[in-house]
């Protein structure tokens, strides 16, 4: 069995080159994103490390806006395509890392085959109440950053009626973690060929906001592949203080993300605190040691 990371890079190099020697693992892969707004050329030093390669296609990544989506299903594509035959897929950001060693990872994913781990909310819950607008209003968020550009914007939600899933009979999934998860190939391919047929949902998020905080969970969770899900990111994210981004986690999170059990930790700043990032290779190395009987100091 092989598995892919598939990062989203825009910026912080020094950042997305640790967390590829983290990644290193003999039968995972690693393909990088970079946002067609960020200088690649900041990024090609990466492709030093073993397994590593870029996609070939790169997208606008605006905050909230349509890009992250459309990188999404098209680094999909080509991972798929790719020889080695990979049966999950990690999403992830230059600003995730490792909590447990990879091996525990491939244990576990190897013990679910066919299972994705995609964490969301169903419309009417406590998220949704408060985010209803980026599913019902007009957004211009990738529109060129012209004057007036929001006037427009306001007029259009003034005039015109609420906006509608455009697919019928659908129940709307969702969340601020939805946006990153780990999927079995059979979910990848739903994805990919699901969204080739339905271009409308490509014409909805243009215009809607966080687009990949509800598009893929709504598809998946609405699919025949629904048995296979489980709501669960394996990823610790703390929102505990509110607003529109995840605290930064430092090295006093550390007890709660061991405890955890999940796989992955985001998001974390290699400028502001590398000592996070030091004792969790420390940690993931004697854990490493001990499933394979080394002695552990």
């Amino acid at each position: 069995m092989r598995i892919a990371n598939f990062l989203l890079l825009h910026h912080a190099p020094a950042q997305a080159d640790r967390l590829l020697k983290a990644l290193c693992h003999p039968r995972m892969d690693n393909f990088l994103h970079v946002d067609l707004k960020s200088d690649q050329s900041l990024f090609a030093f990466l492709a030093r490390r073993p397994q590593v390669q870029f996609l070939r296609r790169r997208f606008v990544i605006n905050w909230g806006g349509f890009g992250l989506t459309q990188a999404l299903l098209a680094g999909l594509r080509e991972i798929l395509a790719h020889p080695a035959r990979y049966e999950f897929i990690n999403l992830l950001s230059g600003q995730d890392y490792p909590l447990r060693p990879l091996t525990e990872l491939y244990d576990f994913l190897a013990a679910h085959p066919g299972h994705s781990f995609v964490q969301a909310e169903p419309m009417g819950s406590p998220w949704w109440q408060l985010n209803r607008a980026r599913l019902e209003r007009y957004h211009l968020t990738d529109a060129p950053a012209l004057p007036g550009r929001y006037v427009v914007q306001r007029a259009l939600n003034a005039v015109l009626p609420r906006r509608q899933f455009p697919l019928s009979g659908y129940t709307v999934y969702g969340g601020n973690m939805s946006c990153w998860y780990t999927l079995s190939r059979a979910a990848a391919e739903y994805l990919v060929n699901f969204f080739a047929v339905h271009q409308e949902l490509h014409q909805f998020g243009r215009l809607s906001w966080g687009s990949d905080e509800f598009l893929v969970a709504t598809v998946l969770y609405n699919s025949p592949l629904r048995e296979t899900l489980h709501n669960n990111s394996l990823r610790y994210i703390d929102w505990s203080t509110g607003g529109a981004h995840p605290r930064l986690l430092t090295s006093a999170d550390l007890p709660g993300m061991l405890a955890s059990g999940c796989f992955w930790g985001r998001k974390f700043n290699l400028d502001t605190n590398s000592a996070v990032l030091d004792a969790l290779d420390a940690h993931c190395q004697v854990a490493q040691d001990a499933l394979m009987g080394l002695p552990v100091d």
